[in-house]
Parts: structure tokens; sequence; C-alpha cells
């Protein structure tokens, strides 16, 4: 078992979660690859988005649902600064995930996070389990608790 799914279950066993982790063959990197491979509706997956604060140069996290996409503008007003792409390094180092398995809990570092309150319609979400194969289902309130992040306005309006 990989290091980074070892902190996603011990984060989620010390948070009193009994969760199935599952280990999915056709990877799970995309949120409609996770979504085809939970058998759930897209907004069900979190997908977790990390972006560079250009004020301090560390990583914020964005919770978002799997069809949604991130309001650059919207994002960076939430977060207080101006927000760039992060790289795979910044990525790793602040989170201890790959990019693609990105979890929203388990990172080897404090990080900022914001929450997409789309994903708090649902009674169960599936999100990244440290990997880009690991996937558990979870009640998304729980995972709001746990990830300590502010619920924000931050997607584009659907059309």
């Amino acid at each position: 078992m990989s290091k980074s799914l070892k902190r996603v279950r011990a984060a989620l066993e010390n948070a009193g979660l009994t969760v199935d982790i599952l280990e999915m063959a056709q990877g799970t990197r995309t949120a409609a690859e996770a979504a085809a491979a939970a058998d759930c509706h897209i907004d069900q997956i979190m997908k977790s988005m990390i972006y560079r604060g250009e004020a301090d140069g560390r990583a914020v996290l964005f919770l978002t649902a799997g069809g949604n996409r991130i309001d650059p503008d919207k994002a960076s007003q939430v977060a207080g600064e101006a927000l760039g792409k992060a790289d795979a390094g910044l990525v790793r180092t602040q989170t201890g995930f790959a990019i693609g398995g990105v979890a929203p809990i388990g990172h080897l570092n404090p990080i900022r996070s914001f929450i997409d309150p789309r994903l708090l319609e649902f009674s169960i979400i599936w999100a990244a389990a440290g990997t880009p194969r690991h996937i558990f289902a979870v009640d998304p309130v729980e995972i709001h608790r746990l990830s300590e992040a502010v619920k924000a306005e931050f997607t584009e309006l659907s059309s």
C-alpha cells in the first residue's frame, strides 16, 4: 500500500470513519473516469484542484463537484490573492500526493481549502484516496468538517 493511500486511510480512521477505499482498474485521474468507475453522477465526484498563491507561493486547495469548472477570478477573490498554476512539484511538496490522486484530507502539510457548496447537496460523494487509482465514498459533510474547507462560490456559472 502506498504512503499516500496509508495517510488517507489513517485520516479517515482517526476521524472515526469506516470507509471502503476502492482500487479502480481503469484509473480515476479525471472526474469523468471516476464517475464511470463509481457509477455515479459526475457532480458526485469531488475534484481536488490545487493552485499556487502568488503572494506566498503556497498551495491553495479547491474542492469542487466533478462537472464544475473553477472560475479563476472568483477563486482568486475567495483566496484573497492572485492564483497561478501549481506545478507537480508544489502539489507533491504541499500535499504529498501526485496530480490525479490528490485527496481532500491526509495532506503532508496544512493547506488552505475551499469547498464548492454543490458537493454538499449529495448524501454521498466520491473522492480521491491519494492515488490516481483509489477512491472512496463518503458523506460530504464529513469531508467538509475534516478538510476544514471554507464553503465558497468559486465556480463558473453553468449554461
